[in-house]
């Protein structure tokens, strides 16, 4: 719980300054271009701590208040050392998630992209990964599905809008990468955990 609440102290901070100071904002936004032929490689993890708008901010704030928790403290019970590897799987997540970006607009000046929403998707999918059967909310569908099938139709949907670059200026290529990552490395520490998760839905 300690940790989700760094992260999104933190976060939230640097965010907030960032909305009145487009220097700073700048100088955190994740640019290909620049990342690569101008090795400001600390883009691939700066650009996580600031955000477009206020609503981009509380929306991945708020989701990751809601899973981080489940997320931190499931670590703490399953791996030594756990709070480590959740805060690591967080840090590393984030320009894992930028990868497929890195690779498509190395050479556009003009690409930039900001928010921690493919960390979160991490969180979020480290969360199915553990219980996949909780009940989650597809938006605008009243009706509760379980988690691993809102997973797949999260990881569905994210595939086809990445396809579709500049269609709701949202880095859907970044959720899936996230999203593929927090259910992988949870396995990577204890391969376990996969064979639990498909016992629980089958």
């Amino acid at each position: 719980m300690y940790l989700t609440l760094f992260l999104i102290v933190i976060t939230s901070a640097v965010s907030i300054t960032a909305f009145n100071n487009h220097e700073l904002f700048n100088k955190l936004r994740f640019n290909a271009y620049l990342t690569v032929h101008k090795k400001q490689y600390i883009r691939l993890l700066s650009h996580a701590l600031i955000h477009g708008s206020w609503m981009h901010l509380i929306i991945n704030m708020y989701v990751l208040w809601i899973f981080g928790q489940f997320v931190e403290n499931a670590f703490t019970i399953l791996f030594k050392y756990g709070k480590f590897w959740y805060m690591l799987m967080y840090i590393l997540a984030v320009p894992f998630s930028a990868i497929p970006a890195l690779i498509k607009q190395k050479n556009n000046h003009y690409y930039n992209a900001v928010g921690a929403s493919g960390a979160v998707s991490a969180i979020v999918f480290t969360a199915i990964l553990l219980q996949p059967h909780m009940s989650l909310f597809i938006m605008f569908i009243p009706i509760p599905v379980p988690a691993y099938i809102f997973g797949i139709l999260y990881l569905i949907y994210s595939y086809f809008m990445s396809k579709r670059p500049g269609a709701d200026n949202i880095a859907h290529d970044a959720h899936f990468a996230g999203s593929i990552f927090g259910f992988t490395f949870p396995i990577l520490l204890n391969p376990g955990l996969f064979a639990n998760f498909i016992q629980q839905i089958f």
